[in-house]
Parts: C-alpha cells; sequence; structure tokens
C-alpha cells in the first residue's frame, strides 16, 4: 500500500505536489488544509484521509475528525494535527497513545518534519511530514512518500517541494 503524506498545505496546491502524489493508492492530510478546496483536488488523485487543524474553519471540520485512528493495510494508525513527538506529547491525546500505542502516529502543526521512534513505546513510529504549503516559518516545503508492508512502514521518503516563496 503506498501512502503519501502532507499537512499544512494553507490553502496551497500544486502540480508539483499532485504529481508525486499520483501514484500513491492513499493520500493522507494531517490538518490545516486551509479550505476543501484542498481536499476536493487531493481527492481526484487518490482516496484521502484527514484531520482538520487549528486554522481549518466548518468546510473542513465536517468533513474530517480532529483525531482519526485506523488499520492501513496491517499497520494501527493514529493521526491529528497537534500531537506533539515522542518525549513530548501533546496533553490532548498523551493519554491515548500511553494506554493503547498505535503502531504509527502522525501529526502536522509544528511544519517541523521528523521521523523517530519512541522506544518507550513499542518502537511506535512518529511521523510529522512538515509543511507542503506556503504560509508559515518554514523555508522548505515538503511531504513525506512510504508504503506500508504487512503492518510495517516501508521505503520512506522525505521530498523537499522547493522553497517557500
Amino acid at each position: 500500500m503506498k501512502i503519501g503524506l502532507l499537512s499544512d498545505t494553507h490553502d496551497y496546491i500544486d502540480d508539483q505536489i499532485l504529481r508525486l502524489l499520483g501514484d500513491r493508492d492513499e493520500i493522507w492530510h494531517a490538518g490545516d488544509f486551509g479550505t476543501a478546496r484542498v481536499a476536493e483536488r487531493l481527492s481526484e488523485v487518490a482516496p484521502l484521509r484527514g484531520v482538520y487543524g487549528n486554522i481549518d474553519g466548518q468546510d473542513i471540520r465536517v468533513l474530517y475528525p480532529k483525531v482519526l485512528r485506523f488499520e492501513a493495510n496491517g499497520l494501527d494508525v493514529l493521526m491529528t494535527h497537534i500531537g506533539g513527538y515522542p518525549g513530548k506529547y501533546h496533553p490532548d491525546i498523551r493519554d491515548q497513545i500511553r494506554a493503547n500505542p498505535p503502531g504509527l502516529f502522525i501529526t502536522g502543526h509544528s511544519h517541523i518534519l521528523k521521523v523517530m521512534p519512541d522506544k518507550n513505546l513499542n518502537n511506535l513510529l512518529h511521523i510529522n511530514p512538515g509543511a507542503a504549503g506556503m504560509h508559515g516559518f518554514h523555508k522548505v516545503r515538503t511531504m513525506v512518500r512510504f508504503s506500508i508492508d504487512a503492518g510495517k512502514v516501508r521505503d520512506l521518503q522525505v521530498i523537499e517541494l522547493g522553497k517557500r516563496s
């Protein structure tokens, strides 16, 4: 199963992003879509899963939850926009992670790309794909692609989309 993961588009989507997602089985968005237009364009490329972020309005919040937990090809996935990272989980999600750790925990919000295991929680893998949009303090726009095979993340690629203008 091939996944394209992005976050913090802030109402920005371009042909490069859509092209890089073209061969994916699913697209996952970790919040701050900006508008439903971004979700619509992504959904035209592949099935879309997502969560709303702090800047998203009702047009996104009626379509996507704050927290999403699901199984993908044998992998237990937990996604939320503001979630922190290993050692510094956000209070809104910390107890849920500790009580029932997923195999993969995905967040956005910080605009800082991170891929790191939590060795204290059954080697949970945390991914924040950084920011794919133009709004924010980040200098380089990023996203992540990977495969899931029998419950394991494989072939993870960090993709730099270019500088923020």
